[in-house]
């Protein structure tokens, strides 16, 4: 990586440092709390969790740390949407379990050209080693075959289905706030060779792709609260790029 592009990366993660807890964190709190929990304890995501570490690639920041960030959220999302649905605790609970499987393995095969297809069908192989039911794995395997932003999605066979799918997707697009700086844009320049004046050139139009994301989430609860991450991240970027102009002289 051009040494200047080091620079960069390293005044980006200290804008980031600056940024308050989202709103979606601190709001749900007690949710992400239980998801955390699951993703430490229930037998089936554990067993997969430690199956996808040794296989899933970094690949532009979409490693295992970006799967767990979006397992934990989407955990939490599927409490807050299943509770507002009336969903009983015991199908929450089991909701819980499948929404992580569905996480952990959605990037699981990011460097073929439809991952999220290829990646859905790969998953639906994988799973039918653990304890799920046919349904489950079908309903895991449309969730993260839907989780491709700007591109129609599936509908899903039930109510549990969509929710799973509609959570796994905006959790999944959260990540496109603070952290497409913090990692994914320094990676995808690091891969490409990008001369660092086309990089520049290029960066209004990247931050305005950017903001597209916001009118995509699906849920209720993205709906409110994926923007918010989507403005913390152009918040960031519009620093970035006054810096790189100001500091920087590029």
């Amino acid at each position: 990586m051009d040494p200047i592009y080091r620079r960069l990366q390293k005044r980006t993660l200290q804008l980031i440092s600056q940024l308050p807890l989202s709103d979606f964190h601190k709001d749900f709190a007690r949710a992400g709390e239980r998801s955390s929990q699951v993703l430490a304890t229930d037998v089936i995501v554990s067993e997969l969790r430690d199956f996808i570490s040794e296989t899933i690639d970094n690949d532009f920041g979409h490693g295992m740390e970006h799967s767990i960030k979006v397992t934990l959220d989407a955990g939490t999302l599927i409490i807050v949407e299943g509770t507002a649905a009336g969903l009983t605790k015991r199908v929450i609970q089991r909701q819980l379990t499948l929404i992580q499987c569905a996480a952990l393995l959605h990037d699981i095969r990011r460097k073929d050209r439809d991952h999220a297809l290829s990646g859905a069908n790969y998953a639906k192989k994988v799973l039918k080693a653990y304890t799920l039911t046919p349904v489950e794995i079908n309903d895991i395997y449309i969730a993260i075959r839907n989780h491709e932003a700007f591109k129609t999605p599936l509908e899903a066979e039930s109510q549990t289905g969509q929710l799973l799918s509609d959570c796994l997707y905006d959790a999944d697009k959260f990540r496109w706030g603070p952290d497409t700086f913090a990692d994914t844009l320094w990676d995808m320049v690091a891969f490409n060779h990008t001369p660092v004046d086309e990089f520049v050139a290029a960066f209004p139009k990247g931050m305005a792709y950017l903001s597209k994301i916001s009118a995509t989430f699906r849920s209720a609860t993205g709906k409110i609260y994926g923007p918010r991450f989507i403005d913390q991240g152009l918040a960031v970027g519009n620093a970035l790029y006054r810096i790189m102009k100001t500091e920087f002289g590029l």
